[in-house]
């Protein structure tokens, strides 16, 4: 089979193409021919420091939708043909390939009215959000709720997320995203490099401060926001805690969430890793009804993905970005 190959860490911007041997399906695990692959961050991110799981070469991809074309032993759910999505083992080797293999039990079908580049453009990104939102928070007693990075993929399904919930939502962009990232669903949209954000927030909310800040930006994005939380407020963080010491015991009763969604992987909690494939299914849901975007902004193929990662990395890019395979 044809996969874009990785040939050691640091080396992503040089994948080429290449002939590998297609991998068979082990016990409770479906061969999946591979129709279309999401990009994203973690891509770049992972293969700049490796893995200690992994052999090389090795490929990366985590976003996955394509057709079972064989089931191992044990799967009695999914049979040859069913059309498949999921949220990938970061420490497995993944779907820049014609061919890939995943647990049988943490993948989602897709919708009929789902094309498979749509849903390639929604795990990571958007289970992330949902389980945020969905999973960790008492959604039912937030009102208010900031989203940091409404143009990237987190803060973008969020946004959807959270209006169709029926929230206020404030986001953070740069000046020239602000339509689009209203366009998603967003109340207000703050230029955290021109405002102050901080004194933003809570001209908005009229001194309150807001009922949730979901973080997917940086430790130190997550540690300013403690100060833009309501009394009995919650923060999620995806990419660092932020610095509780800030807040003193018994004055804003700040609860904290951490999510990390792949996690659930090397858990070795079964339930948990089903719970992906019960994200998607609800995600695709929302998006089979017209209710939540894929916000899919550019297809390409398997030899465009290295330069396709590289603008990644540069944050030159909105909405995603999918591979087409087949």
């Amino acid at each position: 089979m044809k996969a874009l190959l990785l040939h050691d860490k640091g080396q992503w911007k040089e994948m080429k193409v290449e002939d590998v041997q297609t991998p068979k399906p082990g016990n409770e695990e479906l061969l999946v021919e591979v129709h279309a692959v999401g990009l994203n961050p973690v891509d770049y991110k992972t293969a700049t420091g490796g893995n200690p799981n992994w052999s090389y070469p090795h490929i990366l991809g985590l976003d996955v939708t394509g057709v079972v074309a064989e089931t191992g032993e044990g799967v009695t759910q999914w049979k040859k043909g069913d059309r498949v999505v999921y949220h990938g083992n970061l420490t497995k080797k993944g779907g820049f390939a014609e061919y890939t293999v995943a647990t049988a039990h943490t993948v989602s079908r897709i919708p009929d009215r789902v094309t498979f580049e749509d849903a390639a453009a929604i795990p990571t990104a958007g289970y992330t959000a949902y389980q945020s939102l969905f999973r960790k928070l008492p959604f039912r007693q937030v009102e208010t709720i900031l989203i940091h990075g409404g143009a990237g993929g987190v803060g973008g399904f969020g946004i959807q997320l959270a209006k169709y919930a029926g929230k206020t939502v404030i986001s953070t962009a740069s000046s020239h995203n602000h339509d689009y990232v209203k366009s998603l669903g967003a109340d207000y949209v703050i230029d955290y490099r021109e405002e102050d954000v901080i004194a933003k927030v809570m001209e908005i909310t009229n001194g309150r401060g807001v009922d949730t800040v979901v973080d997917a930006v940086s430790r130190q994005s997550a540690t300013d926001s403690l100060n833009m939380l309501a009394f009995m407020g919650h923060i999620v963080f995806i990419a660092g805690a932020p610095d509780f010491t800030i807040i003193k015991p018994f004055t804003k009763s700040v609860s904290y969430h951490e999510i990390a969604l792949g996690a659930a992987h090397q858990s070795g909690d079964v339930k948990a890793e089903k719970d992906l494939a019960l994200i998607g299914d609800e995600m695709l849901a929302l998006v089979a009804q017209g209710k939540v975007s894929s916000m899919l902004k550019e297809v390409i193929t398997l030899d465009e993905i290295p330069e396709a990662l590289i603008r990644l990395s540069e944050r030159h890019v909105k909405g995603k970005i999918v591979a087409k395979i087949k």
